[in-house]
């Protein structure tokens, strides 16, 4: 995602994010929910930037083990789209250049299916 993108922001709290979550789709929302909800999920930092990029990845959290984990929001009917698929390559190359190897992508359909 754009770091400054132009579209809706629903502002949510949890307890396992330090301040307040930016949310700019309900996916986001309902991948947030689903994150807090997780008992291994010990805390959630949303719209993290990407050195040296203009985007952040939607959501890295650390894992009750130490470990960590990133999720990247993208309807179904998007995946497909040149820039998508770009801006997720990049976005997976980044995170296992930095050590985190449970990267992936959440969609609508993997949200209603939950």
């Amino acid at each position: 995602m754009r770091k400054n993108p132009k579209s809706r922001c629903t502002k949510k709290a949890v307890s396992k994010a330090v301040g307040v979550c930016r949310l700019y789709s309900a996916l986001q929302e309902k991948c947030l929910d689903h994150l807090q909800a997780d008992e291994q999920v010990k805390s959630i930092r949303c719209n993290v930037p990407l050195d040296g990029q203009d985007f952040t990845s939607d959501f890295m959290c650390q894992k009750s083990d130490g470990s960590y984990l990133v999720r990247e929001c993208v309807e179904r009917k998007h995946i497909a789209k040149p820039r998508n698929l770009s801006l997720l390559d990049i976005s997976r190359d980044y995170w296992i250049r930095h050590g985190v190897n449970n990267w992936g992508i959440v969609t609508d359909k993997e949200v209603h299916d939950a």
